[in-house]
Order: C-alpha cells, then sequence, then structure tokens
C-alpha cells in the first residue's frame, strides 16, 4: 500500500498517535526515516551556563519522557578543558534556572522537591546540595549578590479575592455549589497559566545559607527581573503607574535599597525599559528599551547610564536590529547582545561608543517544533584580556541545539553530540536556501525549502508552505521536526520571512503596521511561485498551513486564492473584534496593531478579519486549536469552521485536549499535530486520487 493512502485513511485524532508509525513499519522502508515517534528520541541543550573562570559549563539538558508524555530537564555539566561531560542533578524532578555564584564556588537552580517548587543551592566541591526555604509558589529568575551571601528572585504574592458577599457557611457533610467567582482585573487568564489566581509577582531576598524569603515590593502592580546594584541595592522592573494595564507594555527600572525598601525611578520615559545589566564594577548599568511610538513593532535599543540613572545613551541608536538579551564582557569595555540579522540568530560585541561588530552566528537550536530562532548564551566573568570566553547554544539545520564554546569571538567548539544516536543514522531534509522578489514590490523576500531525501526537481512533489506565527518573529535554517516529518512523507517544505518578520530592520517589520494581513500574502505566493519555476513542485499539490500568525495568514490565504488543494489554518485568528476583547493580549492588540477599539474602528477590524474573506473560500481547510489556548481562543477557530460548514466548504475542526497556544508542547501532540495535517492534506492529494484509479485498474 502506498503511503499517502496510509495518510488518508489516518484518523483526524490525538488518541492513537503512534498508528500513524506502526502502519509504516509494516509497510517497511522506515530504517532511515524521520518516523512519528522518532520525536521521543530528541534532545537539545538549553541555557548554557559558563562559570566564572571559563572553565566549567552547566546547562539544562532536554530530553522527551515517553511514559510520561513530556519534556524534561536535567542539569549537566562539562569541563570545557578536558571535553568531560556529565550528568549534576538528575531525576525525576526537572531542574532549571541554574546560575554561579560570584566566586564559581556554588550553583542555584530551580527544581521541584516532593511535588512543591524548591530552589537549591550546590556546592561544587562536594557535591551537596540543599534546600533554601519552603515555597508555596514557584520562585523564578534567581540572581546572586555581588558577595555571594544573597539572592534576588521574583515569586507570586497573593491578593485577597474580590467578593461583594458574605456567603453563609454550609452544614456539614453538605454538598453546596462552589462560591462565586468575581474578576476585576483587565487581565484575568493567560495562555499557559488559564485562570490567573487574584495576586501580582514581586521580588524577595534570601540568604544563601536558607531561611525566610524577604519580600522587598510591594504595590498593586507587582514587579520582577531583580538585578544587584551592589550588595546593599536591587533594580527591578516594573510599571508603578495606577492605570498599569492599560499600556501593556510600559515598564520603568527601579532601584531597591534594601535598608529602608525605599523605591526610586532610574528610567522615566513613555516606553517600556527593562533587563538592566550592571557592569562588572558596578559602575553603569545596562538595559533595554525603546521611545513607544505606539506601533506593533519597535525596535528594541540597548541603553547605558550611569549608576544613579543620570547620563543615559543609546548605544544602538544608528543600528537597524533588534537587541536582545546582553551580557557584560569582563572587562567591562563591551557587551555582548543576542540579535536576529538575516533569518540567523547572531551574537555581536557592542562597545561603549556604539561599534557593533559580530562575533557568532549560528545561534538557535532550542525551538523543537518549528524552525524558529531561538537560543540562549552566557559570558564568562573572570577572564582576562578582554576577549569574551562565551557559552552558547549551537544550531545547524540537521539537529537540535548542542552546546559550544567560543574563545575570542573566534568559531565554537562543539562540546555536545547530543543527538547522534537517534539522528545520525538517518535521511534528513537537505534545507536550501532562496531569496525571491515580491511580486508586490519587487521586495527581497528570503525563504528556506526542505528537500525530502532522494529529491529531484523534475515537478511532481507535493508542496507545503509553512508559515510563522508573531507576526513579528523570525525562521531561519534549524532543525524542526515537523519540517523533518513533512520531508520523511515526501513533501517538499518551504518556509519564509515575509515582510512584517524580524531579522531584517524596523523598517521591514513594520512593513505591516496597520496592515496585518496585507501584502505579506504577496510575499508567501511569490514564493510558492518561485518553487513552481524551479520546477520543484506539482501546481496542483500546494498545501499551505501555518500557526497562530501563520494561522491567520492561512485563513487569509484560502480567502484570496484557490490556487491550494488543501488548507490546515492552526490556532488562528479569525475575528479582531472578538481577539480585541477576549484574548489573554487583548489590549495589546487594540492598543498597538489597531490604534483604537473596535467600536471605534469596526470596518478596520472586520476589512483585516479573515472572516470578512468566507464568501471566497472553497479549499477545503483543517482548523486546529488547543482547549485551552487563551491567545488565540478555541471561540476564533469555531468561528472559522461554522463559517466554513455554513458555506459548504469541506472542513474539520482539531481540538486539542489540555493544550494552550503551545499546541505542541507535549512530544505526542506534536506528533498528532504533524500527523492530522498530513492526513488532510493527503485527503485532497489529486496524485493520491490518480494513483488510487491506477491500483483498482491493476485490480480489475
Amino acid at each position: 500500500m502506498h503511503l499517502r493512502h496510509w495518510l488518508a485513511a489516518y484518523c483526524l485524532s490525538f488518541a492513537a498517535p503512534f498508528s500513524l508509525a506502526s502502519a509504516l513499519a509494516e509497510d517497511g522502508g522506515d530504517a532511515g526515516k524521520f518516523t512519528a515517534e522518532r520525536v521521543f528520541d530528541l534532545e537539545y541543550a538549553d541555557d548554557p551556563q559558563i562559570s566564572p573562570d571559563g572553565g566549567t559549563i552547566v546547562y539544562a539538558r532536554k530530553s522527551m519522557d515517553r511514559f510520561a508524555d513530556r519534556n524534561v530537564s536535567d542539569l549537566w555539566v562539562i569541563d570545557t578543558r578536558s571535553g568531560s561531560h556529565r550528568p549534576l542533578v538528575a531525576g525525576a524532578a526537572s531542574s532549571s534556572s541554574v546560575r554561579w555564584s560570584p566566586d564559581g564556588s556554588r550553583l542555584v537552580y530551580l527544581t521541584t522537591t516532593n511535588d512543591k517548587p524548591d530552589l537549591r543551592v550546590r556546592f561544587m566541591d562536594s557535591g551537596e546540595s540543599f534546600s533554601l526555604a519552603q515555597f508555596e509558589y514557584g520562585p523564578s529568575a534567581p540572581t546572586w549578590s555581588p558577595d555571594g551571601k544573597y539572592l534576588a528572585f521574583s515569586m507570586f504574592v497573593p491578593d485577597e479575592k474580590a467578593s461583594f458577599a458574605k456567603s453563609p457557611k454550609s452544614p456539614e457533610g453538605a454538598k453546596w455549589a462552589e462560591p462565586m467567582k468575581i474578576i476585576d482585573d483587565l487581565v484575568f487568564r493567560f495562555d499557559g497559566a488559564g485562570y490567573l489566581p487574584k495576586g501580582k509577582t514581586h521580588v524577595f531576598v534570601l540568604s544563601t545559607e536558607g531561611g525566610t524569603p524577604r519580600q522587598v515590593t510591594s504595590g498593586a502592580n507587582g514587579f520582577d527581573a531583580p538585578a544587584w546594584l551592589g550588595n546593599d541595592t536591587l533594580l527591578v522592573t516594573g510599571n508603578a503607574a495606577e492605570d498599569a494595564d492599560l499600556d501593556p507594555i510600559e515598564s520603568e527600572i527601579y532601584r531597591i535599597r534594601l535598608s529602608d525598601l525605599s523605591r526610586s525611578a532610574v528610567t522615566d520615559r513613555d516606553g517600556p525599559d527593562f533587563a538592566p545589566a550592571v557592569s562588572p564594577d558596578g559602575s553603569r548599568i545596562a538595559y533595554l528599551g525603546f521611545d513607544d511610538e505606539v506601533k506593533a513593532y519597535q525596535q528594541t535599543d540597548l541603553y547605558v547610564m550611569r549608576r544613579d540613572g543620570t547620563r543615559a545613551r543609546n548605544l544602538t541608536a544608528d543600528y537597524d536590529r533588534t537587541i536582545g538579551a546582553v551580557h557584560w564582557r569582563a572587562d567591562g569595555k563591551a557587551l555582548i547582545g543576542q540579535v536576529e540579522i538575516d533569518g540567523l540568530l547572531t551574537l555581536v560585541s557592542i562597545d561603549l561608543s556604539g561599534n557593533v561588530r559580530p562575533l557568532l552566528s549560528d545561534m538557535g537550536g532550542t525551538s523543537i517544533g518549528r524552525p524558529y530562532a531561538s537560543g540562549s548564551f552566557s559570558v564568562a566573568g573572570k577572564t582576562g584580556g578582554g576577549a569574551p570566553v562565551i557559552a552558547y547554544t549551537k544550531s545547524s539545520p540537521d539537529r537540535p541545539a548542542e552546546v559550544a564554546l567560543s574563545r575570542g569571538g573566534r568559531a565554537g567548539q562543539v562540546m555536545t553530540r547530543l543527538n547522534e544516536d537517534a539522528l545520525g543514522h538517518l535521511n534528513l531534509a537537505t534545507i536550501e536556501e532562496i531569496k525571491v522578489r515580491s511580486s508586490h514590490d519587487g521586495r527581497e523576500i528570503e525563504a528556506w525549502i526542505a528537500l525530502p531525501p532522494g529529491f529531484r526537481a523534475d515537478g511532481t512533489y507535493p508542496m507545503i508552505l509553512e508559515i510563522h506565527g508573531g507576526p513579528n518573529t523570525m525562521y531561519g535554517p534549524y532543525f524542526a521536526a515537523e519540517i523533518q516529518r513533512y520531508a520523511a512523507e515526501g513533501y517538499v517544505t518551504v518556509y519564509a520571512n515575509p515582510r512584517g518578520s524580524t531579522g531584517y530592520g524596523e523598517g521591514f517589520a513594520q512593513l505591516i503596521e496597520q496592515d496585518y494581513p496585507g501584502h505579506d500574502h504577496d510575499d508567501l505566493m511569490s514564493v510558492v511561485d518561485a518553487l513552481i519555476a524551479k520546477n520543484y513542485v506539482s501546481e496542483d499539490r500546494l498545501f499551505i498551513t501555518g500557526g497562530s500568525g501563520g494561522g491567520i495568514l492561512t485563513a487569509w490565504a484560502v480567502g484570496k486564492t484557490e490556487r491550494f488543494a488543501a488548507a490546515a489554518a492552526i490556532k488562528p485568528v479569525i475575528n479582531w473584534t472578538s481577539m480585541a476583547l477576549a484574548g489573554d493580549i487583548a489590549r495589546y492588540v487594540s492598543r498597538h496593531w489597531f490604534n483604537g477599539h473596535p467600536w471605534e474602528k469596526p470596518e478596520e477590524y472586520w476589512r483585516r478579519s479573515p472572516l470578512s474573506l468566507m464568501p471566497n473560500v472553497t479549499t477545503p481547510t483543517m482548523v486546529m486549536v488547543g482547549e485551552e489556548d487563551w491567545r488565540t481562543p478555541s471561540w476564533e477557530a469555531e468561528q472559522f469552521y461554522t463559517a466554513l460548514k455554513v458555506q459548504n466548504v469541506d472542513t474539520v475542526l482539531v481540538k486539542v485536549p489540555g493544550a494552550s497556544h503551545s499546541i505542541a508542547g507535549r512530544p505526542s501532540q506534536l506528533i498528532g499535530k504533524v500527523d492530522n495535517i498530513m492526513g488532510w492534506f493527503a485527503k485532497y492529494d489529486p496524485a493520491a486520487d490518480k494513483d488510487a484509479g491506477e491500483e483498482a485498474e491493476g485490480a480489475e
């Protein structure tokens, strides 16, 4: 039996994610294929933290638990001189957020003990560890004081629930209904967290010898992201304004004196200021931010000011890329920054005069499902000569992230080989870069093509256009399990960075300002045209899919063209009015994407909603969404599904139980997502119909 017939017959449910793999095994020839169950074999490195002296790296080794169907994280250690590689903290509980003490003698990390959140310190000489305190709520982002005597971290603090009545006490043994739930916050649920408990995040300080955490911030709005400005002062990020919820991106950096808990702002502009990083000598503060022009996307710049908040300077005003995470170099003369550049996640050096110099362009690899630019790094703190020693996650098209070590900005030395056993013997997709001119205005659009094993340009292959979300994000030439699965089953998959994507400068990202969806659709269709012109794919076997922002553009595309044989819109926005009033980022949508409320701009909200194009849709379209998605809530997908049904367009609604907007957050969900999409496409593949007819004739 041909594979496409297995795909067409595969049931559109998540109940048995291994059935397709079993069928393929029976059909033979899968020994070198990236089959569905191989997702559970994947591992990747994340959050590599290099010791102050550069001699040791501790990182989170992440893998897939086949029995618990979840991602797990153990801590492993690498000796940078000998290359020895061994487990440091492993077991039933996942561990993360490891950070070195300033002298390199200890580590702090987050884990769970007896199903309770735990913050532990480990002594590197003896290997002994202990729990610092008992926590009801999980701490996050622990950071050491310069003298190593204290830790600062963020943690949720509950408030008293809103109520207008005091219910009588129920009789003993009675089973009364649950009490009323009264909501009075603008943001009352959030994707991945569900309905939020009443309260805010605040900053705490705790002795590194253990004890009782001391809350050092207070207020109705909350603060987080602590950084030490000496041993007696903290920098925290938040928004103390009374109407903070109405301006979702606004934040300032505040100084907290631990002696009296007095708070003072060290930034004061209209716009976000965040991620403070104190120089090694404590004299300067680097931070990120921008002046808010109330646009959907604005470039984040790197600033440096004196420790008292004066003399702030924008170091990257003339550098046309957003600056991500930054770390000071050991000598304090420059910072190392993470930047997206033309599809590549890059590390750059930024000196105090604003000169930017590229260091590495092979960072990434921590987005396992789809090929997003995602990675992390750290910089050693006590190396001499000014040459940075950097530990980072290294990317490649055929492997998830590995740990790499770079000295002085030279090419990284790969320190791990986490997937050679799982992927080394497989026939994986070949990734090819192309650049095409948009039919709209001739602007260059970068894209990548994943070619299946044994590919030949004969114009017969089925094609999947896979569209990224965001929309202000970036794809690149990174390993992605979803793309490899498509390739293993014979699809040519193309993914692109249309206008609106990051990594190509602020102007490129802002081309969709007040026009999304818009001409990004033309960019994507130009990429499809290019594959047809190269004779890579059959014009009759074109398919389209994408998630979140890619789901919106998929729903938009089927209202604009009939060229696709079938579509799969994953977690889309269909109606901007309902999104701007009920999504977890509702206020951001109305303020930054539309500059007005739905009742102020009803025509604009309708014009940009895929629902407005329903009279044009004829393409068979699957709609998929997580049942606990609060970013693009399930009613968005349900509106599209119902509209397709009413229009008599072939459709199916696939709901993922327990899934948030991270619809493929568990390994079996990733498998189910991709195989259901391929099953839907196979059902409408004209080549499958032709082959079925030929087989029927042969049987006669």
